[in-house]
């Protein structure tokens, strides 16, 4: 992980770089031409066959290919689909990945799992593995017999093809290119909205008044989940406040310095006498190490060793949870514990905590071509994309101790 701060000069240079990369409105590659003609083709071939129509939604498909944090500000979409069809039975279709974020969810009923291409993080086997996939899963959804599908990721084609190929009447979506051959009702995409208050939009289009307060996050950890939280902090002693740092990202742009990670652990020890614990996965375990290495003090690391509910139930009890982007700071804002996110590439706008700015603190560099909204770089331009790692770690124990405080 780099560990300096990219000089003025530096950075002033590389931004004028980044500007002018991402200046120009993108087009429609030859590649990506094609494929738009042939989803649209599709798309009409689809339509052209007799669909079941019975009346009211009652059996009612959501899905949603994306992982931990997108799933989570799905949630509050949910809800209100749950309060609009008290009687509807409402499945969930998620990745792997994704079933325990919706395992105790009270607004579903069931849970379907695909493992959808293109989110499996991992290599695709040939270039057919997706429309083999595709029609395995509609094979088995034309015997759910659903009566509406929503597809809540916006350019999810995919997912729109498989509810037309499933014979689903009534699908929901977004009204952009790729998926729109697919859908029976689409939505103007929202403009520079909340991806929450987007999801929302698709469930109920007349909505005005969304706030974090009236349509918050939801997780739900399980009893054996809160039981292991309870047991942990009985386990490190009447030591508290308990603070949680999750250093890792999905991807590695949106890291920030090992070594500043530790002066802020440091910090908070010292000033408010807490026990801090380091979190993340099991690939996570030597970024871990970095942080703690670094550290004058001592911390507990659970990276590689709790399932999301276990975190989930972790972070409930814990006063602070701070980290840069990543899914489990949303899963911190859902269970109620105040953050501190850093954020870079990704627009905060959109995808930043959903939640009190007085009790979740977003934190950014000064770079001026952030947000890109790229995440992609290759590891060999890391050095060239520092709007997260130049973030000051002054202004990251600022934001702790006022929320601490």
């Amino acid at each position: 992980m780099l560990e300096e701060i990219t000089p003025p000069e530096v950075r002033e240079r590389l931004e004028r770089e980044h500007l002018a990369a991402h200046s120009g409105k993108r087009a429609f590659s030859g590649r990506q031409r094609l494929r738009l003609y042939g989803l649209r083709t599709v798309g009409a071939l689809l339509r052209s066959l007799p669909h079941r129509r019975d009346g009211p939604a009652r059996r009612i498909l959501v899905i949603r290919p994306d992982h931990l944090g997108d799933l989570l500000f799905t949630t509050p979409a949910l809800s209100r689909l749950r309060q609009r069809h008290p009687d509807a039975h409402i499945t969930a279709m998620v990745g792997p990945w994704g079933r325990p974020v919706l395992a105790h969810n009270p607004d579903i009923d069931d849970v379907i799992i695909c493992p959808f291409p293109g989110f499996t993080r991992r290599p695709k086997t040939s270039v057919w593995e997706p429309y083999r996939i595709l029609l395995d899963c509609a094979r088995s959804l034309r015997s759910y017999r659903f009566d509406e599908a929503i597809i809540f990721r916006f350019d999810h084609w995919w997912g729109a093809w498989l509810a037309a190929l499933s014979g689903i009447p009534s699908r929901v979506g977004y009204d952009v290119a790729e998926t729109r051959p697919f859908l029976t009702r689409s939505m103007p995409e929202p403009p520079d909205r909340h991806e929450v208050a987007r999801a929302l939009t698709l469930v109920d289009p007349r909505l005005s008044d969304v706030t974090p307060e009236r349509y918050p996050l939801r997780f739900v950890p399980s009893a054996g989940d809160e039981a292991w939280a309870d047991e942990l902090l009985r386990s490190m002693g009447p030591s508290a406040p308990v603070i949680v740092i999750h250093p890792g990202a999905g991807v590695p742009v949106k890291l920030w310095r090992s070594s500043a990670w530790a002066r802020v652990a440091d910090a908070v020890i010292e000033r408010h006498r807490a026990s801090v614990v380091i979190t993340g996965g099991a690939s996570e375990r030597a970024l871990a190490e970095q942080v703690t290495r670094s550290m004058r003090h001592a911390a507990v690391v659970l990276t590689g060793q709790t399932t999301l509910g276990q975190l989930g139930a972790l972070f409930k009890r814990c006063a602070l949870v701070l980290g840069p982007d990543s899914g489990p700071l949303h899963l911190a804002v859902a269970v109620g514990t105040p953050t501190v996110h850093l954020f870079g590439p990704a627009d905060p706008r959109r995808f930043g905590p959903w939640g009190d700015p007085l009790r979740h603190r977003v934190l950014t560099s000064e770079w001026a071509c952030a947000p890109c909204n790229r995440l992609d770089y290759p590891e060999a331009e890391l050095p060239k994309h520092g709007c997260v790692r130049d973030i000051p770690e002054a202004q990251v124990i600022e934001a702790a101790f006022q929320l601490l405080a």
